[in-house]
């Protein structure tokens, strides 16, 4: 909950991706929408999705007193939620195979199958929590957190079926279905189909090289040939859909051909790599190493093949870093069978580490939140007034108490892990993600406001709406549709596009597109009124145009 809920509510839409989204479902609450083509204004955000905007609508319309930016929250809330409970119990089955338990002991006195399971799913939801990448985007609602959910309850699907007889399959079988097909629908039909056919084969290669001979052995090839034929057919049905609602889309996009371009995106690629999937990789990378002569076992190869599968989308497309995030729970299941076979100097190095960084983060938070309360210390008082102009600091009783309580949670449990308590498996983890949850909850607490103010498009269209009148329509052209949904949500405004039809009072231009606007429109016909500009981005300014006669004197925009 400390990790969940902090970044869905007390905020608004924030650029680009986040509000563009939430336009596009706002537009399919409008009577006459089409749902199969989510567009805002006519136009296309960067996902080409269905399901992910028919829950926000369906979320609008199912809770109409709320505002429609907190409702469309609540999907992607429980979305989030389902993430880290699918990992959790697709960490735990993939634990029970026998090739992942400890050896036994002599004289007995070993850890109990199932215990040793659930300890081990522990440490991955753990490593997910700490992964640096997933808080963000994690908490937006974008196609990108619903296409992490079903490829999340697809690896449950897929890991948990071996453990599940023939008459208690139905719950695997239906999150594959819910899990192929709703990654499908959210924009990656292509990945969707990959991890049918990668996960037909891993099956296969369990049933091939896993039973030995006799009755049970027999039984669980038959299972997996059942589940074998399952994966197919709904791989199957996957490029049927897609085929029949035109999904699939040609989204390659490989690093610059020349030299230079592609070292720099090579570059980029790497440090996204680095931080975005810490402290997973390197933890996955030692499992790797110590199940070398094991990479067919189920528990190694199942998430290596999802994580290879994110890490390739990663660099072949445009949107690198929300692909890679589909790679977290996977490479945190890597990560968790790390745990048993790390050393000590190992994990006292993580545990350090860790203390140093996230403390370090945290008292660095709560030192420019006094700063904006009181203005001492001076410089970070002054970086803020120079970075957010116009920003007002406010205080919050809640958001405070909340606050103290996450930092006092922190101490107890460094002083909990460095106590002579009994060992767990996943002790080397507990620190990362308490750290992660930590500064997360202090951003969006103690910072909220700062962040609505320099994230959001707020202030620039209220400012734009306040040169409107508010009963006339406003022509856009040039408007991205992140700019549009915030204009129209904080602005309040009616948008059209511009066409030769249209005869609105009003006109609002991106400044980017003030050179095409003379083929656009009859410039004689609009008197320039301001420039707009973002207080915390000098690059985002919007152009105000009024309706005037043709023979008015015109007055000249100032240059780009």
């Amino acid at each position: 909950m400390a990790y969940i809920v902090p970044g869905f509510v007390g905020r608004g839409p924030w650029k680009n991706e986040d509000i563009a989204a939430f336009g596009v479902m706002r537009e399919l609450t409008a009577s006459g929408a089409n749902w199969l083509q989510p567009q805002l204004l006519g136009q296309v955000t960067g996902f080409d999705a269905l399901l992910p905007y028919w829950l926000g609508a369906f979320a609008i319309k199912l809770f109409p007193f709320l505002d429609s930016a907190a409702a469309v929250r609540l999907p992607y809330l429980l979305l989030l939620a389902m993430t880290l409970l699918t990992a959790w119990y697709a960490v735990y089955y993939l634990a029970r195979s026998p090739q992942a338990q400890p050896v036994a002991f002599a004289f007995g006195g070993e850890a109990n199958p199932v215990d040793y399971a659930r300890a081990i799913a522990d440490g991955g939801v753990l490593a997910l929590i700490a992964s640096l990448g997933l808080a963000q985007f994690s908490h937006e609602t974008t196609p990108a957190l619903a296409q992490l959910g079903f490829t999340s309850l697809a690896f449950y699907a897929m890991a948990s079926s071996p453990y599940r007889p023939a008459t208690r399959i139905a719950g695997p079988a239906l999150g594959l279905v819910v899990g192929l097909s709703g990654l499908a629908l959210s924009g990656a039909p292509t990945l969707a189909l990959l991890l049918g056919i990668g996960g037909t084969l891993v099956e296969w290669i369990h049933a091939r090289y896993t039973y030995s001979t006799g009755d049970a052995a027999a039984a669980g090839k038959r299972h997996s040939w059942y589940w074998m034929l399952l994966l197919a057919g709904m791989t199957l049905t996957v490029a049927l859909l897609s085929s029949a609602l035109d999904l699939w889309r040609w989204r390659i996009e490989l690093p610059g051909a020349e030299a230079s371009s592609a070292w720099n995106d090579w570059k980029s690629l790497g440090r996204l790599l680095l931080w975005f999937t810490w402290p997973a990789w390197p933890l996955a990378l030692w499992t790797l190493w110590r199940w070398r002569r094991q990479l067919g076992s189920r528990h190694v190869a199942l998430p290596l093949l999802f994580a290879a599968m994110a890490v390739c989308s990663a660099l072949t497309t445009a949107a690198s870093d929300r692909s890679l995030l589909l790679g977290l729970p996977p490479l945190a299941a890597l990560a968790a069978f790390a745990l048993p076979t790390l050393q000590r100097s190992v994990s006292s190095l993580i545990d350090w580490f860790t203390l140093l960084f996230f403390t370090g983060c945290a008292l660095a938070i709560w030192v420019i939140w006094i700063a904006m309360q009181t203005g001492v210390p001076r410089q970070p008082a002054a970086n803020v007034v120079k970075l957010a102009p116009g920003f007002e600091p406010s205080f919050s009783l809640m958001a405070f108490v909340t606050a103290v309580t996450a930092t006092l949670a922190w101490a107890w449990l460094v002083r909990w892990r460095t106590g002579a308590n009994r060992a767990a498996i996943w002790k080397s983890l507990v620190l990362p993600a308490g750290g992660a949850t930590l500064c997360w909850l202090l951003l969006m607490t103690l910072w909220m406001p700062l962040l609505d103010y320099a994230r959001s498009l707020g202030p620039l269209s209220r400012k734009v709406a306040s040169l409107v009148d508010p009963k006339s329509c406003v022509e856009i052209y040039g408007v991205g549709s992140a700019h549009a949904a915030a204009l129209q949500y904080h602005g309040r405004l009616e948008l059209r596009q511009t066409t030769p039809l249209e005869s609105c009072p009003y006109l609002v231009v991106d400044v980017t597109a003030q050179g095409r606007l003379g083929g656009a429109v009859n410039l004689p016909d609009w008197a320039f009124q301001a420039t707009v500009r973002k207080p915390t981005d000098k690059t985002e300014n919007m152009l105000v145009y009024k309706r005037v006669s043709p023979a008015s004197p015109i007055p000249l925009p100032p240059g780009p």
